[in-house]
């Protein structure tokens, strides 16, 4: 049973303030000094206050909304991942709160604070930060939670991912096929599980063909994004013609969509001098000016398992079972890396 309710006087006493000061925290937060503004949050998130429009909901049961928190919106992976819960819940008469953490922790904290204060029955989630406390306690406080294109390593609770280090594997085995030896990977931010998956894949992959991880060299980007594809493609160019990589395996579409842009630009032929590979297959990868090869993602089904998971747990959470849901990625093949060369 739940304990008794936190009020907007407990919270004052938490952090020592007057009640009208966390009333302004929570509705004029601009007028109130950083240092006390703070304060009272950290009261807050430490009682679990649910504020006073959110308790009204309580009172009259959850609404029938789910919250979806992606990495980024521009990409179009989560575009159609997103119309695949669309599907799921639509069928179901259930709503969606869409919010786009831009891969920034502070934003997606936010994000998820909203989507509590609304009462929503749960929330899918492509978290920022692998070890997401703020996800712990959403749970212990009867929000549900599945996680989405993540794994997750708790037993309560359900995640919808994607093989990516078989997806790396794929990409690279196609690349040391061909006869490439001298590989560039683009990728990052770093503290992406699904760029370090799939890195790891490709590596597994040089060694299953007994080369040594120096024929693979990382080039980090800032930003799973086209400008930091070109950004990384810049740095490529530069290295000595000698030494450079005769091919590019990038951890998304993006990416390698600028990676084609600046190699275009200046004036490389793809696939004849550098072959190219990139990860989603979104629909703007066959429609490249050079059909691009990439490992292509079931990007529909991950929305629609991920949101049917929650629903069955929250229509009947006595019998619904956790489940760790994992999806095998496929490699299309187009004319981006169909070019063999005699390996150097």
């Amino acid at each position: 049973m739940p304990g008794p309710a936190v009020s907007i006087r407990d919270v004052a006493s938490q952090a020592g303030v007057s009640v009208g000061t966390v009333s302004n925290v929570l509705n004029r937060p601009d007028i109130v000094a950083a240092s006390t503004r703070n304060r009272v949050l950290a009261a807050i998130n430490e009682l679990g206050f649910v504020p006073n429009d959110a308790a009204r909901q309580l009172r009259r049961g959850r609404g029938r909304t789910l919250g979806l928190v992606v990495l980024d919106v521009a990409n179009p992976f989560f575009t159609d991942v997103a119309k695949g819960v669309e599907d799921a819940t639509g069928a179901a008469g259930m709503a969606v709160i869409f919010c786009n953490s831009d891969g920034d922790s502070a934003k997606e904290s936010r994000y998820l604070d909203l989507l509590e204060e609304q009462r929503v029955q749960g929330v899918l989630i492509t978290p920022v930060d692998d070890a997401n406390e703020r996800l712990v306690r959403l749970r212990e406080r009867g929000v549900l939670v599945v996680l989405l294109d993540r794994r997750s390593t708790r037993p309560d609770v359900c995640s919808v991912a994607v093989d990516d280090r078989l997806g790396g594997e794929l990409a690279m085995r196609h690349l040391v096929e061909a006869g490439h030896r001298r590989i560039a990977f683009v990728g990052g931010p770093w503290q992406l599980e699904q760029v370090r998956d799939r890195y790891d894949g490709a590596r597994h992959a040089l060694r299953e063909a007994g080369l040594a991880e120096e024929h693979l060299r990382r080039f980090e980007t800032p930003s799973p994004t086209v400008a930091a594809g070109r950004d990384a493609a810049s740095r490529i160019l530069g290295q000595p013609r000698s030494t450079r990589a005769t091919a590019v395996f990038c951890a998304n579409d993006l990416l390698a969509l600028g990676v084609l842009q600046e190699l275009t630009r200046q004036q490389v032929r793809v696939p004849a001098d550098i072959a190219l590979v990139g990860y989603d297959d979104i629909d703007f990868a066959a429609a490249a000016a050079v059909p691009l090869s990439s490992v292509r993602q079931p990007r529909q089904r991950l929305g629609q398992t991920a949101a049917r998971l929650m629903l069955d747990e929250a229509n009947d959470p006595e019998n619904h079972r956790h489940q760790q849901v994992i999806f095998e990625p496929e490699l299309v093949v187009r004319e981006s890396s169909r070019y063999a060369r005699t390996p150097a």
